[in-house]
């Protein structure tokens, strides 16, 4: 059987009780490097997951008899790689452990209420800022290439006022929560997702 577990920002304290449960009782891990290095314990076979998803999905056809457990960065059906396996190998075959997804705890840490939010994300996208910036309030998991930079200036390219909350590497040690206009956006940020408020 295949399980995705979603494992939060990072911290373990936000794990849920049956992802530790499953996460404990794995025979196969599979997960990015920073997963593994956080999960990942002596005689459980472990595979990094990298980009090539198509070889992904044929190792793991390979293994549905045994007890995959699959690590995924905050809520796996959030932007995330259950998704991907869901639609590949159907629900019989996958079952989906939920996570509390990194705009979840951003907005919860900054008291930004979810209920009218928009979310996306700007992986191996690009975004339609001419839609996007329409809505009231919009969450962004972002990557290395639209990030907290780039929207702050399609922001100002388009003489819109906005206030840019950005939460840097959420759950750990190091993280930041910052709320800034577009034009004190600074050009590099830990990882990190950003909620896009029209307070006007």
């Amino acid at each position: 059987m295949l399980t995705v577990v979603g494992i939060g920002p990072g911290h373990s304290s936000l794990l849920t009780l049956a992802a530790r449960d499953a996460i404990d009782q794995a025979a196969i891990l599979v997960g990015g490097k920073r997963h593994l290095g956080l999960y990942a314990r002596p005689g459980v076979e472990a595979r990094v997951l990298d980009a090539d998803l198509d070889g992904l999905m044929a190792w793991l056809a390979a293994r549905q008899h045994q007890s995959v457990v699959i690590l995924a960065s905050g809520d796996p059906l959030l932007y995330g790689i259950g998704n991907r396996l869901v639609a590949h190998f159907g629900l019989r075959d996958v079952a989906v452990i939920p996570g509390i997804s990194a705009i979840q705890y951003l907005c919860a840490r900054a008291g930004i209420a979810l209920n009218d939010t928009y979310i996306t994300s700007s992986h191996g996208r690009a975004p339609d800022f001419d839609q996007l910036l329409a809505y009231p309030k919009v969450a962004m998991v972002t990557d290395s290439v639209i990030g907290p930079y780039q929207i702050a200036q399609a922001i100002l390219c388009r003489g819109l006022r906005r206030t840019l909350v950005i939460g840097e590497a959420l759950s750990s040690g190091e993280e930041c929560i910052h709320r800034l206009a577009p034009e004190q956006v600074a050009q590099h940020y830990a990882m990190n997702v950003v909620v896009i408020l029209n307070e006007g």
